[in-house]
């Protein structure tokens, strides 16, 4: 082999030995642009992810831009990524930023932890609360006045009552009928004095909202309910109908003043007699159906007494039937026991 190697000139070995530094070369050459494609893959890959990205985040930004820069203009503190949130929470960002910004104008305290937070704003929605009533209610507290506190108002709402109507009728009081004709069905109370007289009475009571009782507190029906037995009691001691009827005043002052608003969701402001009427002489018709009943009562033990005497009388009849009977028979045997004497010569004729 090394005779052979050389005899080979010197001119063919260099030819040999640049061929193979050639091919070294060009598989180097081919490594690197393998890496440059890959690479250039990734970069490309890279840059469209980024793009997707940028794309779907514009999308949700264009989406939302505009409450983000009504909530801006309006210093209400409610950030882009919140916005991009509530959407994925399923939450109506156009309420939070609308029920945020009515709090910032109106003054409230919008801080955290305890204020009126985009945080606690979407907890209220989420609990299927009315956040809107919420905020107006907590703003007309404000203005009236009453201590109302986002979180007592967010209760009062998930209590199932109208917040605002709870702040509404605190500041305007509202009047109810007793008794409630659209729930009862009558349009007036029976009550009956001590002489007998009916009287029907209408009252109206008007009451505000006690915030401190709203939840838990009883409702209008049993305000409605205490009022009329209270009505209908007054009236009842009365000795005559002529006292309620000249002073109807006593009968509303004495039921006010028994305290009938306790453990309620209201305050009775005052009662009213709206009406009275003069009914049916209650006392004198029981005593009459009382004189009826009295009547048939008799009627019933004459008319049990004549039938006993009836019966007395034909017992009476039997019995002389049945002794005129017996009369007969006995005369029916004399004239055998004559002749039964004569027979046996008991009996001598001269």
């Amino acid at each position: 082999m090394a005779a052979t190697m050389a005899i080979i000139p010197g001119s063919v070995m260099a030819s040999m030995i640049g061929g193979s530094g050639l091919l070294a070369s060009m598989d180097l050459l081919a490594q690197r642009n393998n890496q440059i494609n890959i690479t250039t893959l990734a970069i490309i890959a890279g840059v469209g992810i980024l793009a997707l990205i940028g794309f779907v985040l514009f999308l949700l930004m264009a989406k939302y831009i505009g409450l983000w820069i009504q909530a801006k203009t309006s210093n209400a503190r409610v950030s882009m990524p919140s916005l991009i949130g509530m959407g994925f929470r399923q939450v109506d960002p156009r309420i939070i930023v609308n029920a945020k910004i009515m709090a910032t104008q109106a003054g409230l305290d919008i801080s955290e932890p305890n204020g009126v937070t985009t945080n606690r704003l979407e907890a209220h929605y989420l609990a299927g609360g009315h956040v809107m009533r919420v905020i107006q209610a907590i703003i007309a507290a404000q203005r009236a006045r009453i201590d109302l506190g986002f979180d007592r108002a967010v209760a009062i709402d998930l209590a199932g009552r109208d917040c605002l109507d709870a702040v509404q009728t605190s500041v305007n009081p509202k009047v109810i009928d007793c008794p409630d004709s659209r729930r009862s069905g009558k349009d007036f109370l029976s009550a009956v004095a001590k002489n007998g007289v009916e009287l029907k009475v209408r009252a109206r009571v008007t009451v505000r909202t006690n915030l401190d009782q709203l939840i838990g507190g009883a409702t209008e029906e049993t305000v409605i309910a205490r009022v009329g037995e209270s009505i209908v009691s007054s009236i009842g001691s009365s000795s005559t109908h002529g006292d309620v009827l000249e002073r109807p005043d006593t009968i509303s002052k004495a039921v006010l003043a028994r305290g009938l608003d306790a453990q309620t969701a209201f305050e009775i402001v005052s009662i009213d007699i709206a009406d009275i009427e003069v009914g049916e002489n209650i006392g004198a018709r029981l005593q009459v159906d009382q004189a009826e009943a009295d009547t048939r009562v008799a009627r019933a033990n004459a008319e049990r007494r004549r039938a006993e005497a009836i019966a007395m009388e034909q017992e009476m009849k039997a019995e002389v039937a049945s002794n005129q009977a017996k009369l007969l028979s006995a005369e029916a045997r004399v004239p055998e026991a004559m002749a039964a004497a004569f027979r046996g010569g008991r009996i001598r004729v001269n």
